[in-house]
């Protein structure tokens, strides 16, 4: 078993994906996945591509001090420089976005009317940094011709499970039975209408005072399973969940109302901003279910995380969607060369843009795996996905790899797909 994925990165615990390797598995999805890219690929190669700019994103993750700031307690100018810095490394790589992440954990890196400061600042929660973070990253951002995308996570709470923790004013910590704790964590149950009504009107009171290019939401909605722990929702079901078949029917109808309610607030908050997803690149496996892709992942979103993403795909509740792909060309059970097209035959039709999240992270010249330790790997992602036209540009992950580029797998994209700056959007 492989396990793969950002949110290790991003959690300080290791192993949050699985992708399930199987010869038997993967010897059947092979000539599924063949078929398919031959055929999307022969029909979309004359496909003109929309007149827009395409996208090269990168994130900038603060949660645990991945990207930035380096670490919390630094001065407020030195936690500005770095800012810049990061900013600045996005223009020299001739990207045009950065996605920001604001909202790590049920905080802030604004001056919130409803929630503390992040303690990824200060190190402590509630501590004022001395400036606006947020306010700040979009006039700079805007300045070097980038867009700056507003990262936030809905229902992530806390790294640990002691409310005592948090400051003492915290929403979670003053409303107790707004919180479920589940493997080591703490998370706002998103079973409730009165928190689906909370983190949104937590979000959308930075999206009301920034003039942010974009809202955006990773992976997490309902949490990534844990062996033998039980996700303890059976309060909210009862009371809640009796016109579903199942608790998981109900789950995923709490995930698509608040990403249904998100769309139509923020149309009429900022309408110029668009609302984008990030979710773990598989929906479902085709051997589940036959609209999935020709995956065998050992997790999926609409299973396990309860997040329908095809359909707010095709509902056009979202603006563009950006699956982690994180997977090499000729992976065995997640096979990058599967993945895209599934993906691109799912926005075809819709006005949903598509953009392919990269794992720059996983480019090391010491990985086990010896697609990774080859600095080219990346760059043919860029190329495999030209064949698309629904493919409108690329992500990478994260901001530490891009300034850093450990084996040169991003100057290679650079030098191979980015010969010249362009203008977002």
């Amino acid at each position: 078993m492989e396990y793969i994925g950002r949110r290790g990165l991003l959690t300080g615990a290791a192993g949050a994906l699985a992708v399930a390797a199987t010869a038997g598995a993967a010897s059947a999805a092979a000539p599924a996945g063949a078929a398919e890219r031959a055929g999307a690929a022969a029909s979309a190669g004359a496909a003109e591509r929309a007149g827009t700019a395409e996208f090269r994103g990168m994130w900038i993750a603060s949660v645990e001090n991945v990207d930035w700031p380096s670490r919390s307690g630094l001065s407020a100018a030195k936690q500005r420089s770095e800012l810049i810095s990061l900013l600045d490394t996005a223009v020299e790589r001739r990207l045009n976005a950065v996605i920001l992440q604001v909202r790590p954990a049920a905080d802030a890196m604004w001056p919130a009317a409803r929630e503390p400061w992040s303690q990824w600042l200060t190190g402590r929660q509630g501590g004022d940094p001395g400036w606006d973070p947020l306010g700040a990253a979009v006039v700079e951002a805007h300045a070097r011709g980038l867009e700056l995308h507003a990262w936030f996570n809905p229902y992530r709470v806390a790294q640990h499970t002691d409310l005592d923790r948090l400051v003492e004013s915290h929403p979670a910590r003053r409303n107790p039975d707004w919180v479920v704790q589940y493997g080591g964590k703490t998370y706002y149950n998103p079973g409730l209408p009165e928190v689906r009504q909370f983190v949104q009107e937590a979000m959308l009171d930075a999206v009301s005072r920034y003039a942010v290019d974009g809202v955006h939401w990773d992976d997490y909605f309902y949490p990534y399973p844990v062996e033998d722990e039980y996700f303890d929702d059976d309060d909210a079901y009862e009371e809640y969940g009796g016109a579903f078949d199942s608790r998981a029917d109900w789950r995923r109808d709490n995930i698509d109302t608040l990403v249904k309610e998100m769309s139509d607030r923020l149309k009429k908050i900022r309408p110029a901003a668009r609302f984008g997803v990030s979710p773990f690149a598989v929906w479902r496996n085709d051997d589940v279910d036959p609209q999935g892709s020709p995956t065998r992942a050992g997790i999926a979103t609409y299973d396990d995380l309860y997040a329908d993403t095809r359909k707010w795909v095709r509902q056009g509740w979202i603006d563009y969607i950006v699956p982690q792909a994180y997977w090499q060309i000729g992976h065995p059970t997640a096979d990058y060369a599967d993945i895209v097209p599934w993906w691109a035959r799912t926005v075809a039709g819709t006005d949903v843009r598509l953009y392919i999240g990269e794992a720059l992270y996983r480019c090391d010249a010491e990985s086990a795996t010896a697609a990774w330790r080859d600095p080219a790997e990346l760059s043919r992602h860029v190329t495999f996905a030209k064949k698309y036209a629904e493919v409108r540009g690329h992500a990478y992950f994260s901001a530490k790899q891009v300034a850093a580029d450990p084996n040169g797998a991003m100057a290679r994209v650079v030098a191979d797909h980015y010969p010249t700056a362009v203008a977002p959007r």
